[in-house]
């Protein structure tokens, strides 16, 4: 049964109860917002403690393994601390933009769920503009970032949000782009006609294996490595470097206000997730899924294993990988992944356009992707040659020497 269908089902029953039409569906849509609020909330516990277990691995250590079995209460214990923690106002903070902007990040988060396929017929809003959507309430972050270091009356916190504007920003954009290659092709931006085309017949059996991902490799990549800058994750945290910014936009904040930004970051990292499975990877799709009673629960598997699985390769990138230099990410946005992406969007056109078969399209799209891939790494391998040779002349003795002029004083500078 369609979530729809149950909706209306008990809609009539509670009619049916006396309850005026409007209220009955306000109800409906009240449980149904109830239910996907917690299930984000409670989720971000799951998240948190798969990251630190994953990251203590990769740093060879244990992790978590006090509070409860396998540490799984370790982040229940922490949120009960911050829940106990003090709630102090910066003197001179702009108090309006300062309490908004952690319930905005927040907010814009859980709005996305609405959209998420989680199985066959287990969505909680089935928008046609779903594709739409996402890009234009993924931007809230934006702007409850640069909230936070404006209203937080700290020089720290607004340069940090003045990272946050150049960075999501510029990364924004190759997102998009790699979203619009999915929408090309599949001429929808529903994310139900998205993934249901993403199915393979075989014997009139749905292998569920027709993923997009496979057509559309570079795509898929470039969405995952701008989800990577966009969920604020190593090599891309330079939103919260402690180095430079100490804790980034969200320094001045305490208490739940703060836990609610890392609510926010774990959640997202999360849906970008669920999208790239969605996009990309077949969604719910997988063997048996048109199964009459088991189906929808094997689709809500099948789901749940490639996001969880797209969530651990991002804990384990940002466990490994070190932080780029801000000028390196903003190289890498704008000469490498938007021309890419424009590259691989013109071939892409071309390529529906000409008299040929589905299936040839395909492989042509494909090969456009391969190679279009190839330019962009010899490009990237030319450049860290060039940055490498660039270092290694700076430390070499007799520049160090030609560096250090004196003047006429007698003072070096």
């Amino acid at each position: 049964m369609q979530v729809t269908q149950w909706s209306e089902a008990l809609s009539s029953w509670l009619m049916g109860l006396g309850l005026p039409g409007w209220a009955a569906i306000f109800l409906v849509y009240a449980v149904g917002s109830f239910i996907l609020i917690n299930y984000g909330m409670l989720s971000v516990l799951l998240l948190i403690w798969i990251t630190r277990k994953a990251i203590s691995r990769i740093q060879d250590r244990i992790g978590p393994n006090r509070v409860g079995k396998y540490g799984l209460l370790q982040t229940v214990a922490d949120a009960a601390k911050l829940l106990s923690k003090e709630d102090i106002t910066p003197y001179e903070a702009d108090k309006i933009a300062y309490n908004l902007s952690p319930v905005l990040a927040v907010f814009g988060v859980l709005m996305l769920l609405a959209v998420i396929p989680f199985a066959p017929g287990l969505t909680g809003v089935d928008l046609n503009i779903a594709a739409l959507y996402v890009v234009a309430l993924g931007s809230i972050g934006i702007m409850a970032a640069l909230m936070a270091g404006w209203g937080s009356n700290n020089k720290y916190a607004l340069l940090a949000g003045f990272r946050v504007v150049a960075q999501l920003l510029s990364y924004e954009i190759p997102l998009v782009l790699a979203i619009l290659t999915v929408v090309l092709l599949t001429g929808s931006m529903r994310f139900g006609n998205i993934v249901e085309m993403q199915s393979l017949h075989l014997g009139g059996f749905n292998l569920g294996l027709g993923w997009l991902g496979i057509v559309m490799p570079g795509a898929l990549i470039v969405f995952f490595v701008s989800s990577l800058a966009e969920a604020e994750l190593t090599p891309f945290d330079l939103l919260e470097a402690e180095s430079e910014l100490i804790a980034g936009f969200h320094i001045e904040y305490s208490g739940m206000k703060f836990a609610m930004f890392f609510l926010a970051q774990f959640l997202n990292a999360w849906i970008l997730a669920a999208v790239a499975v969605t996009l990309f990877l077949g969604g719910w799709q997988g063997p048996g899924v048109g199964l009459p009673v088991i189906g929808p629960l094997l689709g809500l598997g099948y789901f749940m294993i490639k996001v969880y699985g797209i969530y651990v390769l991002q804990q384990w990138i940002r466990g490994t990988f070190p932080r780029i230099r801000i000028d390196q990410m903003m190289y890498f946005a704008w000469k490498v992944l938007v021309p890419l992406m424009i590259g691989l969007i013109v071939a892409q056109a071309i390529i529906q356009k000409l008299p040929t078969p589905v299936a040839v399209q395909y492989v042509l799209i494909f090969i456009a992707n391969v190679g279009v891939m190839a330019v962009v790494a010899f490009v990237l391998q030319k450049y860290f040659r060039e940055e490498q040779m660039r270092t290694k002349r700076s430390f070499e003795p007799s520049s160090l020497i030609g560096s250090m002029q004196v003047s006429e004083k007698g003072t070096m500078y």
